[in-house]
């Protein structure tokens, strides 16, 4: 789809565009250009997050910055427009821009998908503010200003041992203005929805009487307030309390699921319910692979790359699944077939910021040592510092994910969606193990692997599981079997 459209010869627009496998939708995370900021073909303008990893914009055309439609943190469609630029800056005055970026668009209340009502115009959602005349709520502070007149008023006549006049009564600011529909966002429609919340009583703060997140959270937590302390004469003093009762709210903070941990969250729940799993494990001795990591260390041929025993054990997986090549498969529920793979996208779960990605390693089954040495390093790297693109992540057969750096002995791994399995690795331990009929100090390590049991049965899983112990015991295996 194109991501560019011409609104005049002088001025373009960027919409968002997919940059992954049939995205709908992208958060803003970041800008790196404001108005008036000139731009060239290819540079980056901002960094958005998708449902599978963060991505930088290049823009695809030279100008000056003229509007940011969506400030930082929006979630935008693709091919909504984020970005106008004005390629032929000095031409003439330029219009102003339609919307500031700090205000987000708010949907009306007579929002739907018939035709615009009289004298109104379409905007992101809805159709804007008619042209006859409105009435907008008075500002929080400018509301609560009589109301803290009056209990100011009560405090100074009690204290003056004069019974303070009841205070006058504040019109209720909850509600939407003229009887009409409460002013929010679709989000913050939505959240009210799940809570149980009537936007009509919610007590609004944003921007022309917007309601927000925090006061659906408030309505749905109140605060309780303490009263007012009274004089020490006063009969009340020795029940008041010496400190405000805290706010039920300070007690929870909720995080919206967006972006990777949406996407994360949606593909596990699909994948435990759908694939059904079955796990096995082993527990291996593995001296031996930890000596050959040491020697591959001070080896020449890998000078320049990472070595660590997370290397051997891709190896090890990949000459298994050689052996075994019935498990790198997939199941297609659509056409009730079994598609086995000929080659291996190797995937490594990797832990970041933004939640677990598993970036995979194309044709791993074909690199040498050397070679997955350098595309492991490289694909770590990546991960840490938020730059895995989409692609990077697309197509993956089979799964390792090494929860051993966590100190955890093993765990039961979720398949990812679309694949057969999937390795758990546990912490390596100096343990007490018979070893040539003696009790001696060895490394020791506890594997898991998980399979979907449609198309991986429990004999295919179990060679699978025992000939990667097998060679990180014996790496000698590596030569031998490969």
């Amino acid at each position: 789809m194109t991501t560019m459209t011409e609104t005049s010869a002088r001025f373009r627009e960027f919409k968002m565009p997919d940059v992954g496998e049939g995205l709908t939708e992208a958060e803003i995370l970041k800008w790196f250009v404001q108005p008036g900021d000139t731009v060239t073909d290819g540079q980056v303008v901002c960094e958005v997050e998708t449902a599978k990893a963060a991505v930088e914009l290049p823009i695809p055309f030279d100008g000056v910055v003229h509007e940011l439609r969506f400030p930082e943190g929006t979630t935008v469609d693709v091919g909504q427009v984020i970005i106008a630029i004005d390629v032929a800056p000095g031409s003439g005055d330029a219009p102003a821009p339609a919307a500031a970026p700090a205000q987000e668009p708010v949907e009306s209340a007579d929002a739907g998908d018939g035709d615009a009502p009289k004298g109104r115009t379409p905007v992101l959602v809805g159709y804007g503010v008619a042209e006859t005349s409105t009435k907008r709520r008075p500002r929080k502070g400018a509301a609560a200003a009589p109301e803290a007149a009056a209990v100011a008023a009560a405090v100074q006549a009690e204290l003056n041992g004069h019974a303070a006049p009841a205070p006058a009564a504040v019109p209720a600011q909850a509600g939407a203005p003229d009887g009409g529909r409460p002013l929010a966002k679709p989000p913050v429609r939505k959240l009210a929805k799940d809570l149980g919340i009537d936007l009509a009583t919610v007590v609004p703060t944003g921007k022309d009487g917007v309601i927000t997140r925090e006061d659906v959270h408030a309505a749905a937590t109140p605060a309780v307030t303490a009263p007012v302390a009274a004089p020490a004469t006063s009969p009340a003093a020795s029940e008041a309390p010496a400190a405000a009762v805290a706010s039920d709210s300070a007690r929870e903070t909720r995080i919206p699921v967006k972006g990777v941990r949406k996407a994360i969250a949606q593909a596990m729940v699909g994948s435990a319910f759908t694939a059904p799993h079955v796990t096995e494990f082993v527990t291996v001795d593995v001296t031996r692979t930890m000596k050959l990591v040491a020697e591959l260390k001070e080896d020449k041929d890998m000078a320049g790359v990472r070595v660590n025993p997370l290397l051997i054990i891709a190896k090890a997986l990949l000459v298994a699944i050689k052996r075994n090549p019935e498990v790198n498969a997939a199941w297609d529920e659509a056409n009730q077939e079994i598609v086995q793979k000929h080659y291996v996208n190797l995937g490594i779960a990797a832990a970041t910021p933004r939640g677990l990605i598993v970036p995979n390693i194309k044709d791993a089954h074909d690199q040498t040592l050397p070679q997955l040495a350098a595309s492991l390093g490289e694909l770590v790297a990546t991960a840490r510092d938020g730059k895995t693109s989409p692609a990077a992540m697309a197509g993956g057969t089979v799964t390792i994910t090494n929860v051993g750096v966590f100190g955890v002995d093993t765990g039961t791994p979720i398949l990812n969606p679309g694949e057969s399995a999937i390795l758990a690795v546990g912490a390596i331990k100096l343990q007490p193990w018979v070893h040539k009929g003696k009790v001696k100090p060895r490394q020791v390590t506890t594997l898991a692997l998980s399979f979907d049991h449609r198309l991986v049965d429990g004999e295919l899983g179990s060679k699978v599981l025992a000939d990667v112990a097998a060679i990180l015991e014996q790496p000698k295996r590596l030569i031998t079997w490969a």
